[in-house]
C-alpha cells in the first residue's frame, strides 16, 4: 500500500499505520485529528495532507519524515512558530508547505522565519519564495553572514559597510599602451610575451589585434592520430608470426 485517502470522515484518532512501511501519499485532511503519533513508522511519506484538523502541536511526530516533499498543515491550531519550524528542519526535501490559518501565521516575522530556517521550501502558503525574501530573511536572522556575502566582490573582500554600494570599478592607474602586432616580432618566447601582456590594461581598438595576441600566447597543443585498421590484432600476431611494420603516426601542432 502506497496511498491512503482518509479525508472528510469525521476521524478524531487513527490507529498506527506502521504496517504500511511503503506508504507515500496520505490524505487525512478535513477531520478532527489532534494527535499524529500513528505516523512514527512511515518513513517513506512524500506527500502528507493534514489541513483542516484540530492539531495544536506537532512536536516529535513529523521530524523523521526526511523524504517529505509536500506538507499541508493550514487551518489548524498551531500556535508556537519556533517549535513548529524546529520539527520540520530535518525535512531537507520539503518544497511545498502550507501553514496559513494557524495562530502562528500572525507572527509579524512569520514568513521570513520559515524561509530562513526551512531553505528547501520553494512554495510557502501558495506563494513562491522570492530571492528578495531570502535576502531579507538572511539580513534579519544572520546579519553577520549577510554582511560577509555583501562585502565579497569578484572573489576579493571589499571594505564596505552593510548597505553601502561599491563605487565604479574603473582603474585609477594611468592607462598603458596596448601591444600591437608589430611588437610581437621582438619577443622570442611565450614567457616574455606573457610578461609584457601582464602590463597591458587597455582593450585593443582593433579586435583582430586582440585575437592575434591571444593566439600567440596560447599554449601549444598537439594531436596525434593512427590508422588502427593497419594494426594487427592479438590473434593475427599469433598466426602470422612475422615482424610488424612500424605504424604511421600523424601529428599536428597548433596554438
Amino acid at each position: 500500500v502506497t496511498l491512503f485517502f482518509l479525508s472528510t470522515r469525521g476521524l478524531r484518532s487513527i490507529p498506527s499505520l506502521s504496517q504500511f512501511r511503503r506508504l507515500r501519499y496520505l490524505w487525512i485532511n478535513n477531520n478532527k485529528i489532534q494527535d499524529l503519533t500513528f505516523l512514527i513508522k512511515n518513513y517513506c511519506l512524500t506527500e502528507l495532507y493534514l489541513n483542516n484538523n484540530e492539531l495544536t502541536d506537532i512536536s516529535g511526530a513529523l521530524k523523521h519524515l526526511c523524504s517529505l516533499q509536500i506538507l499541508f498543515l493550514h487551518n489548524n491550531e498551531l500556535k508556537k512558530l519556533g517549535k513548529t519550524v524546529k520539527e520540520l528542519k530535518g525535512m531537507i526535501s520539503l518544497q511545498t508547505l502550507n501553514l496559513f490559518q494557524n495562530p502562528l501565521a500572525y507572527d509579524p516575522d512569520y514568513r521570513l522565519h520559515v524561509i530562513y530556517f526551512l531553505p528547501s521550501v520553494q512554495l510557502l502558503d501558495r506563494k513562491l519564495v522570492t530571492r528578495r525574501e531570502r535576502e531579507s530573511a538572511l539580513h534579519l536572522y544572520n546579519p553577520k553572514r549577510a554582511w560577509v556575502m555583501q562585502s565579497i566582490a569578484f572573489g576579493k573582500r571589499a571594505d564596505t559597510s552593510l548597505g553601502t554600494t561599491v563605487g565604479s570599478s574603473r582603474c585609477t592607474q594611468p592607462a598603458r599602451r596596448p601591444i600591437m602586432p608589430s611588437v610581437l616580432k621582438w619577443f622570442g618566447n611565450v614567457q616574455e610575451m606573457d610578461l609584457l601582456c601582464s602590463f597591458c590594461r587597455v582593450p585593443f581598438e582593433d579586435p583582430e589585434d586582440a585575437v592575434l595576441v591571444r593566439a600567440t600566447t596560447r599554449s601549444l597543443m598537439e594531436f596525434s592520430s593512427v590508422d588502427w585498421s593497419k594494426v594487427a590484432t592479438c590473434q593475427e600476431r599469433r598466426l602470422e608470426n612475422k615482424a610488424e611494420e612500424p605504424l604511421e603516426k600523424l601529428t599536428v601542432q597548433f596554438r
